[in-house]
């Protein structure tokens, strides 16, 4: 059994995720998150909304899921939103091409090689369909898009999208968005939301799945201004797997300072090089072994069409290695693109420090010459003409000046257009922000976390399997056992937990089967620790005085990773508890 099927087997009987209506024969790539994974998945939602959004005093906001089709016009998702496909001949099958080129070869990353190119290889190596074990070989590779299609209200004239990313929810926006950040660049914009994609070949559990959770930051920055406090991140180390290093024969991971990759131009954004070194912190807060860990330059073959730079941080399970968050500066494509098909003003006002006055060529053309002569095109010339004097303005030098429209160039006699320069005093200028994003897939975050916190031992000769998930992180806080559940040690027990619950932790109360037992479940969900109501708890040792008349003094503690036990003080359990979940105390310091 592989790392990715113990754990999957451990999260289902444990009740971490398990796949959806399976009583219905289930629909591959959809998860259903039982008690200890939603909990799990708000504990690191949150250590995420702290960091990315509370800490860096940025805006959160929830987009709807379906949005219409012109959304995604302007993305580019409708026709660039692919994966590679192909189907087996003999038993009609549909798989990912890239995918069977690296489980079949020793190339890493085909999805950054041309349909043609993988085609070849499937070929060339006689690759399998993996269904029926019929040859692929001279079977198209075609691409396939990735999103799910609906209909907004009845009838088929208004089409929508399940979003493919969250993303969109807040570029489209932008205009809304900028001023509640008063138009004041740099500001930043979260979310963390479902998103879909119809995989053609869902596996490995929470890795590639149809339906799965983002949470992502869209950072709007003026280009020429706007620079990250470098300073605070400039000493972390980054594990860096460039696409130098990639390339190189012997290409390995170099580990840099977020200060050295700038300096040394291997990280080329000051900005995607400050959010590494913000993630990396994170990750390790979060339980990813760090020494399971990379960020992966994309290669040229791979970056998306609108990031000029791209990094993924990528977790190692079952020696292959998972992409968990994407790192991109996106340049301003994304806004000026939603200008575009919307109409609408995705710019923000940049005021001077002081006015200055500029030439500013214009045109004011003659309509009645430009009407007579062009009909009802007139109006799409005049605009033509206004734009050309901004693009070039030496083009109105001679007497006649020429314009595209619908692909067809047209003269105007420059003394028609109304062409002057004229001096104008500005007290800004509007610009379109660029963004940076950092986006995390949380069901890959879910799923690296428990498999690098899968940790197996020996207790009192036995294999003890536990997690070794950070206090934080845990679905449940603590455990509450009575030693047996009679002479009062069960009703304060269950004192215990609520009084515990309601000053806010997660707390499990089991009385059932050997104390032994009772930690290694616990131990299983990775609970930090678990506390034991015994005799001594009550005052009686021995176990022999009236249950009504004893005195509470202390219970027992464990700790999951040692398994070793204290006594400590009933009074101010609570916040002895808090303390040590938070790192304000630790085990040995009780």
């Amino acid at each position: 059994m592989n790392e990715g099927e113990r754990l999957t087997e451990l999260a289902k009987r444990r009740g971490f995720y398990f796949p959806a209506a399976d009583a219905y024969g289930g629909a591959a790539g959809f998860w259903t998150y039982g008690p200890q994974g939603a909990a799990l998945k708000d504990n690191i939602e949150d250590a995420w909304r702290d960091r990315f959004v509370v800490q860096a005093g940025h805006q959160e906001i929830s987009a709807p899921d379906v949005m219409p089709e012109p959304v995604f016009e302007a993305s580019g998702h409708l026709d660039g939103f692919d994966d590679m496909i192909v189907e087996c001949g003999e038993c009609g099958a549909t798989h990912r091409a890239d995918h069977i080129v690296e489980d079949n070869t020793d190339i890493e990353e085909a999805e950054s090689l041309p349909n043609e190119e993988v085609m070849e290889i499937i070929a060339s190596n006689d690759i399998p369909c993996p269904s029926c074990q019929a040859s692929l070989a001279d079977e198209p590779v075609d691409n396939f898009n990735l999103m799910f299609e609906t209909n907004i209200g009845p009838g088929s004239s208004s089409p929508g999208y399940l979003r493919p990313e969250t993303a969109q929810g807040i570029f489209v926006e932008f205009p809304q968005l900028s001023e509640y950040a008063r138009n004041q660049l740099p500001f930043g914009v979260a979310q963390i939301g479902k998103a879909y994609r119809n995989e053609i070949s869902p596996r490995k559990s929470l890795v590639r799945v149809r339906e799965f959770t983002q949470a992502e930051l869209e950072h709007f920055v003026d280009p020429e201004e706007d620079e990250p406090p470098l300073s605070t991140v400039e000493d972390v180390t980054l594990p860096l797997y460039s696409g130098e290093r990639q390339q190189a024969d012997d290409g390995s991971v170099e580990q840099m300072t977020v200060g050295e990759a700038v300096e040394t131009g291997v990280v080329t954004s000051d900005w995607v090089a400050y959010y590494l070194g913000i993630a990396r912190d994170w990750y390790e807060r979060i339980g990813i072994d760090m020494d399971r860990f990379r960020f992966r330059q994309h290669l040229p073959g791979e970056l998306a069409h609108y990031a000029s730079d791209c990094w993924d941080a990528e977790a190692e399970i079952d020696g292959d290695w998972i992409e968990i968050t994407g790192f991109a500066y996106r340049g301003d494509y994304d806004l000026q693109k939603h200008a575009e098909y919307s109409g609408d003003d995705y710019t923000v006002f940049k005021q001077y420090d002081e006015p200055i006055t500029v030439e500013r060529p214009t045109v004011d053309p003659e309509m009645s010459y430009l009407g007579p002569e062009f009909g009802g095109d007139a109006q799409a010339v005049a605009d033509a003409l206004e734009q050309l004097a901004a693009d070039d303005p030496d083009a109105f030098d001679g007497e006649e000046v020429s314009v595209d429209l619908d692909g067809e160039s047209v003269t105007v006699p420059v003394d028609q257009t109304g062409f002057s320069v004229e001096e104008i005093t500005e007290n800004g200028e509007h610009i379109t922000p660029h963004v940076v994003e950092p986006s995390f897939g949380v069901g890959r975050l879910i799923y690296t976390v428990l498999a690098h916190a899968y940790t197996e031992d020996e207790v009192d000769n036995e294999t003890r399997t536990y997690l070794e998930l950070p206090p934080e992180q845990a679905p449940t806080t603590v455990g509450v056992f009575p030693l047996m559940d009679r002479d009062g040690l069960g009703e304060y027990a269950r004192q215990l937990a609520e009084g515990l619950r309601q000053a806010g932790h997660s707390v499990t109360y089991d009385d059932s089967g050997a104390i032994g037992r009772r930690y290694r479940r616990q131990d299983e969900i990775g609970t930090p620790y678990c506390l034991t109501v015994d005799y001594e708890s009550l005052g009686d040792p021995e176990g022999d005085a009236d249950p009504e008349n004893l005195q509470t003094d202390t219970v027992t503690i464990r700790e999951r990773d040692s398994t070793a036990q204290k006594r400590v003080s009933i009074d101010g359990l609570a916040e002895t508890v808090e303390r040590l979940v938070g790192g304000e105390l630790t085990f040995d310091d009780l």
